[in-house]
Order: structure tokens, then sequence, then C-alpha cells
């Protein structure tokens, strides 16, 4: 119960002059006591994790209204908008009153009246439409296919609307977002089990499941439709998707950072104005849905489906399509997107493509089992060719396998990853034959340029190709694995062309010579060389993306040899390798292409992608992580995080590790200047899945570096007192009174943004990780002392593997 504080104030004696004020407002939770009651109001808000002070322009809140002030003026000062100011301030915390300022004029917007009044009533009059644009960003990777009339047409008259009683504005209401939206667990070496097989409807039916079983896609309360209340379709339709009308992605207010903001590209001087991406492949109507349907059953000639599989709606294939080509599609360009057509698509590629939009629409269910339907005619095909040869292996079915990797190995599942690792020879030696073939095509061709068809071609063979040696780096990047390519197989290769050339639209042959021959061609040896001579290099956003995984696997394979320690002369060209790639993002091939993404740097999101590699290689110079990442092989969090803690003797402190720890800084400061929750909510869909996945080494560091100035006896030198008030002026004082100290709040913050939304399993399983890894570095040390006032204190960390075995 808490103390009558009226009485003891009353029953206390007269303090003399000079004299310590006395503690007389004890707290309802702990023994800890203040002289002033707001003292207390304000420490017992650390217990109930109350936050009342919200800030409109994004998704942080604070327990004081001072923090927000500051957060306003250190975070948002930037964009231009009205800044908050301290208002009259009353005694008792009572409401508060703005004083009436004027705003300059917005863009108009449509919004339904009755919503807006629901907007205004959740928060006390104090929302604009500008704050109802940021709700409606937050909801954009949700919104794709609405925003191209999608819908399914019985939900544009249901009477679904916000609740004007939830707690937060901004808090969005579907279940999703408030939870883990995980992959199940998938039967990987059945594929699809007797019970699953109920829930997959056969081909005879058109819309979806049968009503015994899963409710159809027009039925269902999927993510996606379910965050949209159709009230509010008018504002999502004026916020502009990839393949509109309109020609660039840009936001109603320059103040809004969410999805739909664009990324701010310098123009290349060869086009006059920007260019848009193709409009997202698209099923015309059921009729081309019928033909895709008697397309899968003819490559499923053996009758290997289960006679259960159903293809999705017309309406679910369109909204796959968008959320694969607007979301997923630029982090690993190797599809040509004018020229895919789901009509005539191989359909072992069309599914493994449906499977990968699915996720993105958080519909489980039908990822899997398009995922399953494109891995069986794929095992099919490979298993029933007569005398398979690599050289005459299809691009798609190189393209199809490549996908279907990817889909298993950030599943979160185990299984799914050996399964990779399985195969990973074969689709190596299908990388090898076509390689061969395409330099027996080019050779045959010299001296003529190729026409655009024949440049398509073989572009599309390129981008495969090094999209599977990315896909192999990150591999070893997350699990340590050897990679099953090396550069040398890449030698003599052309780098990929830049985005603008690649979905270039021309009309005639002869202006699509002129601008292939305005192009420059860079093989990976030269780039190479370039960079370990100290050279800057001109090449597009996805060759950034090829040189920095090359860089990266130099790193790993230098880390592993037992010469690497005294091998100064070799570690001294890496670095000067990673300087030169630093400096070559200056004249990187600037981009006229728009996309529906944003990133909080500058250029293509492939540019951000390989920043986030850059930081993770620097790293890999200084620490050796190795054992965490052969922990995440298993999939076990409890094991995971003991490694992470373990780990805290590989983490020193020296003048180049502060090098190390300011990447490790910026890495969680992206994430704080675009807002922690705002981030947690939207960076799944917006950014790619390098971010945690590379992110994850830096951010045990940076933990593990936290650790070790708060414990160790050597005092922290200057340059380390700076980067740890750098990190510490991240987080206000109440997160840091509610998580223990600097370290665990770190790691606890990086385990809230992993696994805020899922749409790859691996980061709730990195997001469980880090949570535990905040405990065990409050709980390691201090369980002895706080075990008098705790009856139930912290996991000791050296519990954490033996409990893992039993999870």
């Amino acid at each position: 119960m808490a103390p009558n504080t009226a009485t003891a104030a009353s029953a206390s004696p007269a303090k003399k002059s000079g004299s310590a004020p006395e503690k007389k407002y004890k707290c309802q939770f702990c023994n800890r006591a203040f002289s002033r009651s707001e003292h207390r109001s304000r420490h017992e808000r650390s217990h109930t994790k109350e936050r009342p002070f919200k800030c409109l322009k994004c998704r942080s809140t604070f327990v004081r209204r001072d923090l927000l002030l500051r957060h306003d003026r250190t975070v948002h000062a930037k964009d231009g908008g009205i800044p908050l100011v301290a208002e009259g301030r009353r005694r008792g915390g009572g409401v508060q009153k703005t004083s009436p300022v004027s705003q300059p004029p917005k863009p108009s917007i449509t919004i339904d009246p009755a919503t807006l009044e629901q907007i205004e009533a959740s928060s006390d009059g104090m929302v604009d439409l500008e704050t109802a644009a940021m709700l409606m960003t937050d909801f954009q990777h949700k919104a794709a296919a609405a925003a191209t009339g999608q819908v399914p047409p019985d939900r544009a008259g249901s009477d679904r609307s916000f609740s004007p009683s939830r707690g937060s504005l901004l808090e969005p209401p579907v279940a999703y977002l408030s939870g883990n939206a995980t992959l199940p667990q998938m039967p990987w070496d059945t594929l699809v089990s007797s019970a699953d097989a109920k829930h997959h409807p056969g081909f005879g039916t058109q819309d979806g499941l049968p009503p015994h079983s899963l409710p159809t896609m027009m039925d269902r309360h999927s993510a996606v439709g379910d965050s949209l209340a159709p009230s509010l379709h008018s504002l999502v339709h004026s916020l502009p998707v990839s393949g509109g009308s309109t020609p660039n992605a840009l936001s109603p207010f320059p103040s809004m950072t969410g999805p739909v903001s664009p990324v701010n590209y310098r123009r290349s001087p060869g086009p006059s104005q920007a260019l848009t991406l193709p409009k997202a492949p698209q099923v015309a109507n059921d009729m081309e849905r019928g033909i895709i349907v008697d397309r899968v059953k003819t490559a499923d000639a053996l009758g290997s489906l289960p006679e259960t599989f159903q293809l999705p709606s017309t309406i679910a294939l369109n909204r796959y399509l968008s959320t694969y080509f607007n979301l997923y599609h630029h982090h690993l360009p190797f599809l040509h997107q004018e020229s895919f057509k789901p009509t005539t698509a191989s359909p072992p590629l069309l599914l493994a493509v449906l499977s990968i939009g699915a996720l993105y629409t958080f519909e489980r269910e039908h990822a899997f089992m398009l995922h399953v339907g494109s891995k069986v005619l794929v095992n099919q095909f490979l298993q029933h060719k007569e005398n398979f040869d690599s050289r005459k292996c299809p691009l798609w079915a190189m393209q199809s396998t490549l996908l279907n990797m990817i889909f298993e190995s950030w599943s979160g599942d185990p299984k799914g990853l050996e399964w990779t690792c399985s195969i990973k020879s074969l689709l190596a030696n299908m990388v090898a034959g076509n390689r061969y073939q395409l330099k027996l095509r080019t050779e045959a061709r010299q001296p003529a340029l190729p026409s655009r068809e024949e440049w398509i071609e073989d572009e599309s063979c390129r981008r495969t190709y090094y999209a599977v040696y990315i896909f192999f780096g990150m591999l070893t990047l997350t699990f340590n694995h050897t990679p099953a390519m090396s550069f040398d197989e890449l030698d003599n290769l052309e780098l990929p062309s830049s985005e603008s050339l690649w979905n270039l639209e021309v009309s005639d042959e002869e202006t699509w010579r002129r601008n292939l021959a305005a192009s420059s061609v860079l093989t990976v040896r030269e780039a190479h060389d370039s960079l370990f001579q100290g050279e800057q290099t001109r090449y597009s956003a996805f060759a950034t993306r090829v040189m920095i995984n090359a860089l990266f696997l130099q790193v790993w394979n230098h880390k592993r040899t037992f010469e690497a320690l005294q091998d100064v002369l070799t570690e001294y060209k890496l670095r000067l390798a990673l300087e030169t790639w630093e400096t070559s993002l200056e004249v990187c091939e600037p981009e006229t292409i728009v996309v529906p993404l944003s990133t909080p740097q500058k250029g293509h999101p492939l540019i951000f992608n390989s920043m986030a590699v850059y930081r993770n290689t620097r790293a890999r110079l200084e620490v050796d992580l190795k054992s965490i990442q052969e922990a995440l092989r298993y999939h076990s969090s409890y094991e995971v995080a003991a490694a992470m803690t373990v780990a805290r003797e590989k983490v020193k402190r020296s003048q180049e590790m502060n090098k190390i720890v300011q990447q490790c800084f910026e890495c969680i400061e992206i994430a704080a200047i675009q807002g922690i929750n705002w981030v947690a909510k939207t960076s799944a869909t917006n950014w790619s899945v390098e971010h945690p996945l590379c992110g994850l080494d830096l951010m045990v560091i940076l933990s593990l570096w936290l650790y070790r100035l708060e414990h160790d006896e050597e005092p922290a030198t200057e340059a380390e007192l700076a980067i740890y008030n750098k990190v510490r002026n991240l987080f206000d004082d109440d997160a840091i009174d509610a998580f223990g100290k600097l370290s665990s709040t770190v790691a606890r913050v990086w385990g809230n943004i992993l696994d805020g939304v899922v749409v790859w399993g691996i980061t709730k399983l990195m997001g469980e990780s880090f949570k535990l890894h905040s405990q065990a570095l409050v709980g390691y040390e201090d369980s002895l002392r706080v075990a008098k006032d705790q009856p139930i204190h912290p996991m000791p960390t050296k519990a954490l593997a033996s409990v893992g075995t039993a999870y």
C-alpha cells in the first residue's frame, strides 16, 4: 500500500534551516524516497512504464515535458516544421493549453470527416492533418495494393475504423504490429504435412480457401486489410506508389520520413528528367489467373504438388506482386521488372516471387504454401531432367532456387537453414555453368553491341550471379559459413549496370545503342585492383554492394588464418581498400529513378545496405565474434544470448577500438534520429534484411564496450567518455532507470527494434537474444548485490546456455 503522504507531511517535525530536505514521499513500488511529490511521481513512472508526453512528429514518448522539448529541438529541428515551445507551467500537473501559433499553409488533402473527428478525439484536439498523414505513412507498406485499386470490393463499404479510445494516437491498432509476426514452424523435411494439407484448397475454386478450412483471401482478416480503415482510403490514394502516374514518390509533407518518402537521388547527365520505375507486374483478370493455373499444372507433370495446393485469388496475386517489386526487389534487383510477366514467367519462379511478396503482407500461411509449391516444381525439374548439365540449366531455375534459399535461410527455422546449406554447391554449380555459356555468347557477338533484348538477357544473368554471391556472403556474415563461391569465379565479369540503364525505356534500337555506348563498363577485377591501389572508382549502386561484399569476404578469410595477427601488410591493404570504397561513394553513378522506399542516407537503397555491410566489415578487423555467429545456426535465443555475454573478453579498449565503437554508435544513431518506435514499426518492410543481420555484431560490440567502461577499474579516457556520452544522450533518464545501466539499455532497445514487426523470422530470434543479453548484463554482476532486496533476481548469465537446451 502507498503511504499516506498527507498524514506524513503534517506529522513530520519542522526542519531546521540549512538541513537536508526530508525524504518523506516514498515510492509505492520500492524503498526509494523523495523530498518532493513530483519527483516521486516521476520515479514511479519507471515502474509503471507510463510515458504521457508524446511527440506528434514521430513515435517517441517521454516521461517529462522537458525531455519532449529537448527531443523536438535535437531531432526534428532539421525538418523545418514549427518547433515546440515551453508552455506555461502549472503546479499539480494539470492540462496545459498551447498558445495559438500561425502555421504555414499545407497542401490540401482529402480525408473523411468522421475519421478526422475520431483522430482529434483520441488526442484532445492536438492533431492536424499532417499527423494523420504521418499515421497513414506508417501503414504505407500495407497500403501498396489499396493505392492501386486492389482492395477487395466487399471491404469498401465496411465501417471499420480506428478506435478513439486507444492510448496513443500513433500506436497502430492492428494485431501484427502490437505483437510479433513470425513465420510458423515449417515442416521443411516433409514439405506439407497431412495436417497442413487440410488448410490448402485445391485448384478447383478460384476465390481461395473453402469455408471449412482457412478463410478465403476475400474474407480472412489479413494484416493488410484490417490495417486500412476504408474511411481513410482517400488519404491512401493521395500517397503515390511506384508505378503510378505520379513521376515520383514524394510525401505530402517534407517532414515525413516514412516508407513513401523518396531517396534524394542526384541526376545523371543522361536523361533530361527523372525516371519512374515500371509498374509492378500484375494479373489483369481472372482469365490470366486461369492461364497461370494451367501453367502450374503443366509444370507439375509428375503430380508432386499436394492435391490441396491452391493458387491465391487474383486480388491476392496482385497484392503479392506489388509488395515484392515495391518493397523487396530494390534490395536485390536481379529480375527485370518491365519484362517480368506473370502469365509467361516460369511457374517455379513466379511462385517464389509470390511467396516473398506474401511475407511482406504478413500472410504467412500463403507464403509457406507458395514457397513449398516453388520448391516442389524446382526439385521436380532438376531431379527428372535427363542428362542434367549445369551449362544448360535455365536462368529461372537459378533464380527460383536463390529466392527459395533466401526464404528458408532468414525464416528463423534451423531446418530451413540446414536445407539451404545442403544445396549451396548446387546453386554455385548452376552459376558456374550459366556463366560459361554467357562468356561464349558474349565472345561470339563481339565486337558488335548487343541489342536491347540481348543485353537484358545478359544483364539478368550477371545480376543473378551477383545476387547469389551477395547471398552467400550474408550467410558467411551471419552464420560463419564458408562461402560457396570465390571472388575468382567472377574475375572478368562486368559489374552490374546502373539502375537507370537497367530500367530504361527506349522507343527504338538506335536510342538504346547510344545509351549503352555512353555507359561505363568495368569488370570486377578492375574495380578490385583500383580499391587496393587507393584509387576512387566509379560504378553503379548495385556494383557498390558487390564490392563491399568482396571486401567483407576478404576480411573474413584473412581473420580466419593463423598468420592474421602477424600479417600487418595484408591488414593495411584491407584497411586502405575499405577507406577507398567509402570515398568512392562520392563518385558513385547517380541514379535518376525513384523507388517507393526511403533511407536515412542519400542515394539508392543499395547504398544504404552497403553501408551496413561496411560498418560490419570494419568491426570484423578488430573483434572476432564467430562464437555468436555459430550459435545463431541453431536458433536458440538462450544460447545466442549466452554467447553474446561471454564474448565480453573479445572487446578490448584501445584507440582503434574507439573507431569501431564509433561505427557501432552510428548504427544505433540512425534508428534514434528516425525515431526508435518508428524504426521498429517500419524498417522491417522499408529496409533490407542486411541491417538487422549486420547490426547484430555492432550492437554486441557496443553493449559489451559500454559494459567494460561501467565495470573496469581502469578509468575511461577522454575519447571513450566522449563516445559514452554520445550514446547516453540518445536515451532519456527514465529509459536508463528502467533498464539498468547504459550497456543493458542499448541491448534491450535494439532487441525491441528487431522484433517490433517481423517479416523475416531471424529478426525475432535476434530480438529475443538481445533482450536476454540485456538481462544478463545487469544480472551477471549485480545478482548477488540485489538478492537481499529482490526475492527473484535476473538469471545469471552462466545459466543461460543450459536453459537453452530445454527451450
